[in-house]
């Protein structure tokens, strides 16, 4: 171990030494030397901790999205995060997407274990389960703060692990853009009267309904078809994605306006897919890095499309878009569309009615916070907020799963305010913050 006194016994018997080269070359060597020693001890003391298998598990990856469309971002970091920190524990292998699936198909295949791993637009299972639909964007109700908190500090990341959990899948929120762009659209629209008619390419059941209660037509338009199908006149406008991506897509050459804000999806999140079975043959420090690299990665998908956002709306102004913005009362419409289609849904079904009284709950817990750091903060209140929040609260009750929720919900901030952290040899859950 080198202590203060080691260094100076060391330098007293170089004293006789009149070289000053031959000093510094001797004093050095023996620091370095040291220092060698300590960290082979360091190296060693880890390796007891954290067993190093005798050769890292392969997994299969792909992308839902094409090279052109860069939602691919985030998916590309987290692997190389994972594969960066596990080093020799997992290799995980990214393909493009369209390798071996496709975005719609990516949930079937994971779940199969055709392939192992695979990223995922949750609103794409909406028809398997409804409560898809409250995995990622929730029109005007979550924006990428709201999200990001409940995920990780309120027992979002839990509760819709227990929903895929369901279909032997673990899932990782990893993603979060900036708001979405917005319909961008060859005429322009700031009132319901302008809305009237228009066929524009939607993405989310939710989102369609709503736009079916506003008088336009919600037609699904792969991506990939999305440019042709505008160009054609077959779509009165389109939403996508954030500004780089829809920049990326062409967008800008075959629409003239962007209609704003973008309600339809304000907190985009995307996520990773894991066979379960694949997961659970991970060893522990496998399964802790994952989390944490989702964590890293929703946090650098964040800021980089936040600044992009605002470089690509300036692309798109100087390229001739015009940016229409919707009267209030088109969003007081939105809401209340929005908060009906919520209360129904989760009548309809328990897991709808878990995660839409989680997420309302949240929302209330903050509401005083918000309304007093006006306009400093993310987010915004409203006034049917309680109104519907106690609404979901009884229906939660009315299907019987009220108790496990406040229960998921509760644990899961007691042992982030406990912070005690996950250690090798420890069975890896929801840590760190474990139980």
């Amino acid at each position: 171990m080198i202590t203060s006194k080691n260094i100076k016994n060391t330098l007293k018997s170089f004293k006789s030494l009149t070289g000053k080269k031959s000093l510094a070359v001797a004093v050095a060597g023996t620091l370095i030397g040291s220092a060698a020693l300590m960290t082979s001890t360091t190296v060693d003391a880890s390796q007891t901790l954290i067993k190093q298998p005798e050769k890292a598990t392969k997994l299969i990856f792909e992308t839902s999205w094409p090279n052109s469309i860069t939602l691919w971002r985030p998916d590309k970091y987290f692997v190389d995060l994972v594969n960066t920190l596990g080093n020799g524990h997992v290799d995980i292998q990214y393909n493009d997407g369209g390798t071996f699936s496709s975005s719609v198909q990516m949930f079937d295949d994971v779940q199969s274990g055709a392939i192992d791993m695979g990223s995922d637009w949750p609103s794409y299972w909406e028809g398997r389960n409804t409560a898809f639909s409250l995995v990622t964007s929730v029109p005007v109700i979550f924006t990428p703060n709201d999200y990001m908190t409940w995920y990780w500090q309120r027992g979002g990341y839990e509760l819709v692990n227990e929903l895929y959990g369901k279909y032997d899948l673990k899932w990782f929120p990893h993603s979060v853009t900036s708001p979405e762009a917005g319909q961008r659209t060859n005429k322009p629209v700031s009132t319901l009267d302008e809305y009237q008619g228009l066929r524009l390419r939607q993405c989310g059941r939710n989102q369609s309904r709503l736009l079916d209660g506003m008088g336009a037509s919600a037609v699904f338009t792969p991506g990939g078809e999305v440019y042709a199908a505008l160009d054609r006149g077959v779509l009165d406008g389109a939403e996508f994605s954030v500004p780089e991506v829809d920049w990326g897509m062409g967008l800008g050459e075959v629409t003239k306006y962007v209609v704003k804000p973008g309600w339809h999806q304000p907190g985009p999140i995307s996520g990773i897919m894991i066979n379960k079975g694949a997961y659970d043959k991970l060893d522990d420090f496998t399964k802790f890095i994952m989390k944490q690299a989702a964590q890293s990665s929703m946090l650098w998908s964040w800021t980089y499309f936040e600044q992009t956002s605002g470089e690509y709306t300036r692309k798109f102004k100087e390229n001739g878009t015009e940016i229409t913005r919707l009267d209030d009362d088109v969003l007081n419409k939105v809401l209340s569309l929005v908060e009906g289609q919520i209360l129904t849904d989760a009548k309809e079904n328990p897991d709808h009615a878990k995660l839409a009284f989680s997420m309302y709950d949240y929302l209330v817990n903050m509401k005083d916070w918000r309304q007093y750091q006006r306009p400093f903060t993310h987010g915004w209140v409203w006034d049917s907020l309680e109104d519907t929040h106690a609404k979901l609260a009884q229906i939660a009750k009315d299907h019987g799963v009220y108790d496990a929720t406040m229960s998921v919900m509760t644990d899961a901030m007691n042992r982030n305010k406990a912070q005690v952290f996950w250690a090798p040899g420890d069975t890896y859950e929801n840590n760190p913050a474990r139980k």
